[in-house]
């Protein structure tokens, strides 16, 4: 089995949570010895800013079609090649592309943990639908969702080694 973790994380994840992911989640994965996958790295800024600068139109809603075949091929390779997935259901509501993350890990058997939390962005998203349709799928197909981020560790111990 591969020593790599794949993080999903919803796209509309803030500075602060991002600030939190690379100082707390990632390194304690990166303790266990495995390797990051990090969806936001897959797919380079340079293939990302023309599309992110255009103005809103046709032209754009066509150019991010294309740009999103792409990110989801990156993604699910990389998803492919992992020994599971960390997810990260705290901060802005769970993102369709982490949900559809999620599902294809579940749809290859890949084991999942869920992080929902010790951090919040923010007081809205406490019980966000799809925050707990996300943590009900990992759930009932054998993934653990954890509320405090101690667990991590040994959780990666239990369920990645």
């Amino acid at each position: 089995m591969s020593k790599k973790i794949y993080v999903a994380s919803p796209l509309g994840f803030s500075e602060a949570g991002r600030a939190f992911m690379y100082g707390n989640i990632i390194p304690i994965i990166e303790e266990q010895g495995y390797e990051i996958l990090d969806p936001w790295k897959l797919t380079s800024r340079e293939l990302m800013q023309p599309v992110m600068d255009m103005p809103y139109g046709p032209e754009k809603k066509q150019k991010w079609s294309e740009l999103n075949k792409v990110i989801g091929a990156n993604n699910a390779q990389a998803i492919r090649e992992c020994s599971g997935v960390v997810a990260i259901l705290d901060g802005v509501d769970v993102d369709s592309g982490t949900a559809a993350e999620i599902g294809f890990a579940t749809a290859l058997e890949k084991p999942i943990i869920g992080y929902r939390g010790d951090f919040r962005l923010s007081a809205d998203n406490e019980g966000s639908t799809v925050n707990l349709q996300v943590q009900y799928f990992i759930e009932s197909h054998g993934g653990k969702v954890i509320t405090q981020l101690a667990d991590l560790k040994p959780l990666l111990k239990e369920i990645f080694m």
